[in-house]
């Protein structure tokens, strides 16, 4: 047995399919399948049934697949260890982002980055939290940046910053020549919500709601860019976080953008790693460079 068979084990779990596994793996289909029957003769065991529609794992396959999570999981923590004494702010690093920060901040950070740390080799990933979070456990990724949810606990985070929530409104609602608006007013009012699975669709609906707002729930846009063209066509109001509003002086076309009462609505983006990451202090040194470069 080697960690490559365990590495094939559970490419195929993932995807069901011994060809795209193989894929997965770069490896040839019947070497993939060759050593994963080499696997179940050394350990006396069926992993898997094989039809001629779909792969099945056994009980013992899914099991034994989820062990070899986690024995993978622990040698790219000894190779981590092993990196981090010889350079802690070199080598690659897999960093996932939430599609509501990725856009604006990405161009904010990564030319910096590059420039102190130049022998940090950067890989970066845009998914909605619950793959980020699923890619963080696996050891797919290294770190995230995201607003933290309550079932986030189990993780180590590091702040970055606090970001305000503003109210867009078309550009002739009667709101357009106030100054700031009370949450509170927002009461009685539908307001266009992101699709279901961005952490910002619950902080959102969250003082909403408090508020005593409601969600327009015929229309549920799938990015903030989407929002915002909804809300331009008089479809309705919505919240965006700062970063995604155009600095004062560009054109806002049809739009306008209003500062709420405070305390105003916001939400903490942090920069989240496993709980005991041997790569803390590059997280260390990466946070307080963002911190730096992102202030309100």
């Amino acid at each position: 047995m080697n960690l490559r068979d365990l590495e094939y084990l559970i490419a195929l779990q993932e995807v069901k399919h011994f060809r795209k596994a193989a894929e997965k793996c770069f490896v040839s289909q019947p070497t993939l399948s060759g050593q994963i029957s080499k696997l179940e003769e050394e350990l006396g065991l069926l992993l898997i049934e094989r039809t001629s529609r779909k792969v099945i794992f056994t009980h013992a396959g899914e099991d034994i697949a989820a062990k070899a999570r986690q024995i993978l999981l622990e040698v790219k923590g000894l190779k981590d260890i092993a990196k981090n004494y010889q350079a802690p702010l070199a080598g690659p690093l897999h960093m996932g982002l939430i599609p509501t920060v990725a856009p604006y901040v990405l161009p904010k950070i990564v030319p910096p980055i590059r420039e102190h740390f130049p022998d940090l080799e950067l890989f970066l990933y845009e998914e909605q939290t619950s793959a980020l979070v699923k890619g963080l456990e696996e050891g797919e990724l290294d770190c995230l940046i995201l607003a933290i949810l309550p079932d986030m606990e189990r993780f180590g985070r590091i702040d970055l910053y606090r970001e305000p929530l503003l109210l867009a409104l078309p550009k002739m609602h009667p709101w357009h020549q106030r100054e700031r608006v009370a949450i509170e007013e927002l009461k009685g009012h539908r307001v266009l919500m992101l699709e279901d699975g961005h952490c910002l669709r619950d902080q959102a609906l969250g003082y909403c709601f408090t508020a005593g707002a409601k969600e327009d729930t015929s229309f549920k846009a799938t990015s903030l860019e989407t929002l915002r063209h909804m809300v331009a066509a008089d479809c309705g109001i919505t919240l965006l976080p700062e970063l995604a509003v155009p600095p004062a002086g560009e054109d806002h076309a049809d739009l306008c953008y209003k500062r709420f009462v405070e305390p105003q609505p916001g939400r903490t983006i942090s920069l989240v790693y496993r709980m005991h990451s041997v790569r803390r202090p590059c997280f260390n040194e990466l946070a307080k460079l963002i911190q730096g470069l992102i202030q309100f």
